[in-house]
C-alpha cells in the first residue's frame, strides 16, 4: 500500500517528504542509535532508485496515524508531513487504497473459496454415492430385510413367537390345573365334588340326577319302613351303581383332560424351540445391524456435508458476482490549518516528568533491594527483640593460630585479631556490645547460679563463633568462671580458631563420658576454659548428641565448676542442632550480619522456633561498616549520635 502511494504521488523526489518532526519519533531514535552514522563520510554513495522508493514507503508508513473514535467502529486516519496539502492528499489516498484493497481481497478470498468448495463438493458427492452403495450391498449380503415399521423381520417374528409362547404357557397351566382337579376328585372318591367338575357332561348330569332321586327315595323309605327294608336296600344298591357309573364317566373326562394337557405341553415346547431359534437369528442380525448403523451414519454424514458445501458454494458464487465492503468514507481529508508537532511545552513537561520518575525509580529500587538489618530499630521493628548493640567488622590477620603458651599443649591458640580483639581493646564499642549482652543475660536468668548461654545465627558466616570467643573472654576477664563449648559439630569454627591442636573434645565427653577436666583447653591470660569439637569426620547425628543424656550430664558437671557456659551453636537455617539443645539453655544471643542477612531469612528461622525465640535476650549486629552505617541512621535513634560516643570508646 505504501509503495502504491509513493508511486501515485511521486514521493521519492518530493522535497516535503520527510519523517515526523518529533523528538521521540521512531525514525529519530533509529538515527540516534545508528552509531555508524556518527562516523560516516558525508560524501556517501547515493542509494539506488529501488532503495529510495522503499525508504519513502517506510517514511509513509511511519507518518500514518490511525485512531478509533470513541467506542464506535469509526477510524480516524491522519498523516503527518511537512506540507499541509501533501498531508491531506496522502491521508485521502490511504482511505481510498484501504477500500480498494478490501474489495480486492474479499473478491480474491471468495474466488479461492469457490474453487476449494467446488473441489470438495465433487469429492463429497462421490463419497456419498460410495457409502450409499456400501449400505445397500451390506443389507443384501446379510439378509437384513426391514418390515414396514422400520424394524427387521427377524425381530418382528421373534416378538410374535414370544406372544404365542405366552398364550401356550397359559393354556398348559389351565389344562394342568383342570386335570389335577379331576384326578384329585377321583382319588378321593368325592361324590359332592363331581357336581362342579362335570357340569359340561350330559351323561354325568343324568347319572347325578338319578343318583339324587334314588337317594331321596331311599331316605323316605328308610324313615317309614326302616333301613333294612327291601326297597331301601335296593335303592342303596342303585345309588352305588349310579356312583360307579359317575366315576367311570369322570375317569373318561380325566383321560380327555390328560390328552389336552399333553397337546398343550407339546405345543409349548415347540414354541419354545422356535423362540430359541428366532432369538439366535435376531442376535446375529443385531450384531450385524451395528455395522449397518455405522455405515448408515457415515452415509448420512457425507450426504449432510455434501448439501452443506453445495449451499455454501452457491452463496460464494453470489458474493463473487456482487463484491461489496462494509467500510466507507464518512468525511474526506481536510487541509490542516496549523502544525501538529512539535509541542514544545509538552516536550519540556514530559522531559521533567521522565527525569523525576527516573530518579524516583532509582531511589525506590535501591530502597526495595535493601531488605537487610541496618540499625537496632530494624531489629526491634521486625523481630520485636531487643538490640544489644553493634560490632564493627574486624579483619583477621592470622591464618595459622599459635599456642598462647607453647610449653603447655593444653593452652588455647592465639587465633588472630578476631579472637583477641576484646583483650586488646577492652574499652571499644565492640567490647561494650558484649557487656550489654552480659547485662541482658544476668537480668533474664537472675535465678540461675550458672547460666548456659547459646550463641546462634540464621546462616553460616555471620560471625557467631567470633562473637562467642570474644564474649567468653570478656566474661573471663571480668573474673567469672567461664566455659566456652564449640557446639557446632559439623563446622567447628571456634575450634579452628583457638583449638585446632586439640585431640579430643565435646564428642568424647558425650559419647565416651570422658572427664571434662581432661578435655578442656585453658587460656593462661584470661583463665577461659574451652571445650573444642574435634570432628575427624562429618557427624550425621549431631542433633541427637546435643539432645542426649550425655550432654545433660556434661552441662550438669560444668554447672558445678563455672559461672557461665557459652555454647557456640550451629546456624538455624541449615541444621536443627540449635533446636535440639534449646531446652538445656537458659538464654540465647542471636547474631545477625549487618547488611548481608535478609530480614525474611531471620524471620523465617527465628520466629518459627517459639521456644528458642522466647529465650532470646537480644540480637547483635556484626561486621558493621561504621562509614556506611551513618547513611541508615534516623533522627533520634542511638546510631544518630554514634559520633558522640567516641569519647567513651578506645579502639587502639
Amino acid at each position: 500500500h505504501e509503495l502504491r502511494i509513493v508511486d501515485e504521488f511521486q514521493l521519492v523526489d518530493n522535497p516535503f517528504m520527510g519523517p515526523k518532526s518529533s523528538l521521540f519519533s521512531v525514525s529519530t531514535l533509529k538515527s540516534f542509535m545508528n552509531f555508524r552514522s556518527w562516523f560516516a563520510d558525508d560524501a556517501a554513495v547515493a542509494p539506488d532508485p529501488e532503495m529510495r522508493r522503499r525508504g519513502a514507503a517506510e517514511t509513509v508508513a511511519g507518518n500514518i496515524d490511525v485512531e478509533r473514535v470513541g467506542r464506535s467502529y469509526v477510524l480516524d486516519v491522519s498523516y503527518t508531513a511537512q506540507s499541509p496539502d501533501l498531508a491531506r492528499d496522502i491521508a485521502a489516498a490511504i482511505a481510498d487504497v484501504y477500500l480498494v484493497d478490501k474489495l480486492n481481497s474479499k473478491y480474491e478470498a471468495t474466488r479461492r473459496a469457490g474453487q476449494w468448495l467446488q473441489e470438495r463438493i465433487e469429492e463429497l458427492r462421490q463419497q456419498a454415492l460410495d457409502t450409499d452403495l456400501a449400505v445397500q450391498k451390506f443389507r443384501s449380503e446379510h439378509g437384513l430385510v426391514e418390515a414396514g415399521s422400520g424394524t427387521l423381520i427377524s425381530d418382528q417374528q421373534l416378538s410374535e413367537i414370544n406372544t404365542q409362547l405366552i398364550n401356550a404357557q397359559a393354556e398348559t397351566a389351565k389344562a394342568e390345573a383342570r386335570y389335577a382337579r379331576v384326578k384329585s376328585i377321583i382319588d378321593a372318591k368325592q361324590t359332592d365334588a363331581i357336581v362342579t367338575d362335570v357340569l359340561d357332561s350330559s351323561i354325568s348330569n343324568d347319572l347325578r340326577k338319578k343318583y339324587l332321586e334314588a337317594s331321596k327315595l331311599e331316605t323316605e323309605i328308610e324313615a317309614r319302613l326302616g333301613p333294612d327294608h327291601v326297597q331301601a336296600v335296593r335303592l342303596r344298591a342303585e345309588m352305588e351303581e349310579y356312583k360307579r357309573l359317575m366315576f367311570d364317566e369322570l375317569n373318561r373326562i380325566a383321560e380327555s383332560y390328560q390328552s389336552e394337557l399333553q397337546v398343550a405341553k407339546s405345543r409349548e415346547n415347540s414354541l419354545r424351540d422356535s423362540v430359541t431359534q428366532a432369538t439366535g437369528v435376531a442376535a446375529t442380525a443385531g450384531e450385524t445391524q451395528v455395522e449397518l448403523r455405522e455405515l448408515e451414519r457415515t452415509r448420512d454424514t457425507y450426504k449432510n456435508l455434501y448439501q452443506s458445501f453445495l449451499t455454501r458454494y452457491q452463496e460464494a458464487i453470489q458474493q463473487q458476482s456482487f463484491p461489496i465492503t462494509a467500510a466507507r468514507i464518512i468525511t474526506t481529508a481536510e487541509t490542516p490549518t496549523k502544525p501538529s508537532a512539535p509541542k514544545r511545552a509538552l516536550v519540556v513537561a514530559f522531559a521533567m516528568f521522565v527525569g523525576c520518575a527516573f530518579g524516583s525509580g532509582i531511589a525506590a529500587f535501591r530502597e526495595f533491594r535493601d531488605r537487610f538489618f541496618r540499625t537496632g530499630d530494624d531489629v526491634r521493628d521486625v523481630l520485636d527483640v531487643e538490640s544489644l548493640g553493634v560490632m564493627p567488622l574486624i579483619e583477621n590477620n592470622v591464618d595459622d593460630p599459635t599456642l598462647v603458651d607453647p610449653s603447655n599443649p593444653r593452652s588455647i591458640a592465639r587465633g588472630g585479631k578476631t579472637t583477641t580483639y576484646v583483650e586488646e581493646h577492652p574499652l571499644s564499642a565492640f567490647a561494650e556490645t558484649l557487656r550489654s549482652a552480659k547485662i541482658a543475660i544476668d537480668l533474664s536468668a537472675a535465678d540461675q547460679r550458672c547460666k548456659v548461654i547459646g550463641v546462634v545465627s540464621s546462616l553460616p558466616g555471620e560471625g557467631k563463633s567470633t562473637t562467642s570467643i570474644n564474649f567468653a573472654k570478656l566474661l573471663a576477664m571480668q573474673g567469672a568462671r567461664c566455659l566456652l563449648i564449640d557446639g557446632d559439630m559439623r563446622n567447628p569454627g571456634a575450634t579452628r580458631a583457638i583449638g585446632r591442636h586439640a585431640e579430643a573434645g565435646l564428642l568424647e565427653a558425650i559419647v565416651d563420658s570422658r572427664p571434662l577436666k581432661d578435655l578442656i583447653l585453658l587460656d593462661p591470660k584470661t583463665k577461659l576454659a574451652f571445650l573444642p569439637t574435634v570432628a575427624r569426620y562429618r557427624v550425621p547425628h549431631s542433633s541427637e548428641l546435643l539432645a542426649s543424656r550425655g550432654m545433660d550430664q556434661l552441662l550438669q558437671t560444668a554447672r558445678q565448676s563455672f559461672d557461665y557456659i557459652i555454647v557456640d551453636l550451629p546456624p538455624l537455617a541449615p541444621v536443627v542442632d540449635a533446636r535440639a539443645i534449646n531446652s538445656k539453655l537458659d538464654a540465647v544471643v542471636f547474631v545477625i550480619e549487618w547488611g548481608k542477612t535478609s530480614r525474611k531469612v531471620v524471620q523465617s528461622t527465628l520466629l518459627s522456633e517459639p521456644e528458642l525465640y522466647a529465650k532470646c535476650v537480644g540480637t547483635i549486629l556484626t561486621k558493621v561498616d561504621p562509614s556506611q552505617m551513618k547513611l541508615y541512621r534516623t533522627f533520634g535513634s542511638s546510631e544518630y549520635y554514634y559520633k558522640r560516643y567516641s569519647r567513651y570508646y578506645t579502639e587502639s
